[in-house]
């Protein structure tokens, strides 16, 4: 993997995974060699069928390997939005989903013996960045009381913040338990590793160049190899235009650079009062930044970076809003840095289907994807198996593509702009 990251720095080395060359034949070929691709061959070899992966660059190169290992059951929408505009039944099946995609990500850790994956369920934290944002996290835990009867997420004040993060910038907050962190690199190695052991393959740097349908079979073609299978699985996330093969996917998706930075190691002084009881933090904002304890460093990303490679401008205002939430690390030094494209929806919201009777998608999770990637890879498995499952708002049907999507780089780049302004003057 050459994204220069802490997880490639510091991860297992993945197992031997070479380029397709031949013919294979196999009931499932997944395009995509992600959480989301990895999840549905486990599954699908669990069912006894054949499952085989291609990967267009080295293993998890995408979002799953460069992503900030947050473990949380939250979606982008709040559920009290998400009873407003579709009613009570389905704001409660959307709870439930977030939380099966949690115990998804921890079966798959216990099921497999993934310790690597270095699971920590500490809690979530989403720090209200003003009053006005509290005032949306109470209606939240209000509305997980009333509709739920748990206390699954509970108010934290200001001074508790101050106390779980280290930090004064916060009003308040939303504490979510059954939450964590992974190292994200990690775990899709380890489910790799699984699955080479269990006889999958996995083929590394075989770009899908075509996809046909012939004789009652889906051919895939890479420029070394074919593949004949009954099905295909596209995986492909916010990196859907690698080839011309996911096209219409990648036009239903609005692809936008995340950043992240690791500090240098910190001493055991400043770990004691930066994120102690090792929680993740997220704020309220709408380019938001949170951050997270790994090991001795502090990691800390945001949204707000574009174009197509690494953005010394995005890492240069991740350090300052680094400052501002914890003075005492303004002049730390930041060994790492390393950026990645969260697929966002114009929903807010990921989805899965169909696009024809042997092919199957899930994408866009909106930076949300560690869990319910892993879920969604169950989901594709019972799909594939022609059984029916239950993903409501998530379902295809509503998952289109984006009207003029070739301007969607500087529309991109108006909405973040405005939402940058709000950010500023505390909207």
């Amino acid at each position: 993997m050459t994204v220069q990251s802490l997880w490639a720095a510091t991860a297992r080395p993945a197992p031997a995974l070479y380029a397709l060359e031949g013919e294979r034949q196999c009931d499932v070929v997944i395009i995509g060699g992600g959480y989301t691709g990895l999840s549905a061959a486990h599954h699908i070899a669990q069912s006894g069928r054949q499952a085989l992966i291609v990967e267009a660059n080295s293993l998890a190169w995408g979002a799953s390997g460069r992503n900030g290992g947050v473990v949380s059951p939250k979606f982008r929408v709040g559920f009290p939005t998400l009873m407003a505009r579709f009613g009570r039944d389905t704001a409660l099946q959307m709870y439930r989903t977030g939380y099966d995609a949690v115990d998804s990500l921890v079966q798959m850790i216990e099921t497999l013996g993934l310790g690597e994956a270095r699971l920590h369920m500490g809690g979530h934290i989403a720090a209200a960045h003003n009053a006005h944002a509290l005032l949306g996290l109470e209606a939240t835990a209000d509305w997980i009381r009333r509709e739920t009867g748990a206390a699954s997420s509970t108010m934290i004040s200001a001074g508790e913040i101050r106390e779980m993060t280290g930090s004064r910038l916060y009003a308040g907050g939303l504490l979510t338990p059954k939450a964590g962190g992974i190292h994200p690199l990690d775990y899709a190695r380890g489910m790799a590793r699984s699955l080479v052991e269990r006889g999958v393959d996995i083929f590394v740097d075989s770009p899908a160049e075509q996809v046909r349908h012939e004789g009652g079979r889906v051919i895939v073609q890479t420029a070394g190899g074919r593949i004949s299978a009954q099905q295909v699985i596209y995986a492909t996330n916010g990196y859907s235009d690698q080839t011309r093969v996911t096209d219409t996917l990648h036009r239903r998706l609005i692809p936008f650079r995340s950043a992240i930075i690791a500090t240098e190691p910190l001493s055991a002084a400043t770990l004691a009062t930066i994120m102690p009881g090792g929680q993740v933090c997220g704020d309220t904002k709408r380019m938001l930044r949170w951050f997270r304890v790994v090991g001795d460093r502090l990691i800390f990303g945001g949204r707000g970076a574009f174009g197509q490679d690494d953005s010394a401008r995005a890492f240069e205002a991740l350090q300052r809003s680094m400052g501002v939430v914890f003075p005492s690390l303004r002049e730390t030094r930041i060994d790492y840095r390393w950026s990645g494209l969260v697929a966002m929806t114009l929903d807010y919201l990921p989805h899965a289907g169909q696009l024809d009777e042997r092919s199957f998608y899930a994408i866009g999770y909106n930076g949300g994807g560690v869990a319910m990637s892993t879920w969604m890879g169950r989901q594709l498995a019972t799909m594939t198996a022609g059984q029916p499952v239950k993903l409501g708002l998530l379902a295809g049907e509503r998952f289109k593509p984006i009207p003029l999507h070739a301007l969607r780089a500087p529309g991109v780049r108006l909405a973040a702009g405005w939402q940058q302004f709000l950010d500023a003057i505390g909207r």
